[in-house]
């Protein structure tokens, strides 16, 4: 129990590192959800990690990801198979991927299927897409690239919900949800992707088509939430959509992004209505 104790500790030390947009959402959760939530995050940041890392060739961020993926579904995660198969990549891997098998351990059970199951179909579209060197050609490829990389965290998390306390929500708007939160992080980040060769924008489009993305994806999100009455739960949806919707604005207006008074004043706006 003691070990448990602190490996969940650490896990929300980790994860304070890591996210910038959930930590505050999360800690405002009670437990068992805070911490299902909390090892879930890690979990999808794990393999996140390794699709983004820009010493690794897409050859190989293909292969890992696929047999990653393949790991997530065996009724028992091998810890010992995953350390092998990250070993020849461990001094620049970081340390929320390499310890993806503790942020399983740390998984309450009756949730813990659920998320691998997310993750592991997470993980084969990223080894795709991977093979497909992240080249966006339509608004299909988008919804397909947007819905593995960010919708699938909204379809797990409504999963989670379900199972916490039975609050039920539209998996179609909950993937919209994610596709919004995507495609302001896109925009936030396209001279970065660009200096990487990676270009997220359909064929013929401008980034004022980006906008309209993520605007239309933002009113589903707006829509998922009105059937959550749960307040912690409500909160923790409330304040990424929030922070998404004023950092487009933001944009919209010629800055980078937020200040962070901005955000923690978001943030206190939501937690005290």
């Amino acid at each position: 129990m003691i070990k448990k104790t602190s490996l969940e500790k650490d896990a929300m030390r980790v994860l304070k590192e890591t996210s910038r947009t959930f930590y505050i959402p999360i800690t405002l959760l009670k437990q068992p959800l805070k911490m299902a939530v909390g090892s879930a995050y890690l979990c999808m940041r794990a393999i996140d990690e390794i699709e983004d890392h820009e010493a690794l060739d897409n050859d190989t961020k293909h292969v890992l990801l696929n047999k990653i993926s393949s790991l997530l579904l065996l009724d028992r995660f091998d810890k010992q198979a995953y350390s092998e198969l990250l070993e020849p990549y461990k001094t620049i891997l970081p340390e929320v991927t390499l310890r993806l098998g503790e942020w399983i351990e740390v998984c309450p059970t009756g949730i813990v299927g659920k998320v691998l199951e997310s993750t592991s179909i997470m993980a084969k579209g990223m080894a795709d897409w991977a093979k497909r060197d992240w080249v966006v050609h339509t608004e299909e490829d988008l919804d397909d690239y947007t819905y593995y990389v960010a919708g699938l965290v909204g379809v797990m998390l409504s999963d989670i919900w379900e199972w916490y306390d039975g609050t039920v929500t539209d998996r179609d708007l909950a993937i919209g949800y994610g596709r919004g939160l995507q495609a302001v992080n896109m925009l936030r980040n396209q001279e970065e992707d660009a200096e990487r060769g990676v270009h997220f924008i359909p064929d013929g489009w401008k980034r004022a088509d980006l906008f309209t993305y993520a605007s239309n994806n933002l009113a589903k999100a707006d829509i998922y939430i009105k059937s959550i009455e749960t307040r912690h739960i409500l909160h923790f949806c409330k304040i990424p959509l929030a922070l998404a919707k004023r950092t487009l604005k933001a944009m919209q207006d010629g800055k980078e992004k937020m200040s962070r008074n901005e955000v923690e004043q978001t943030v206190e706006e939501i937690v005290n209505e």
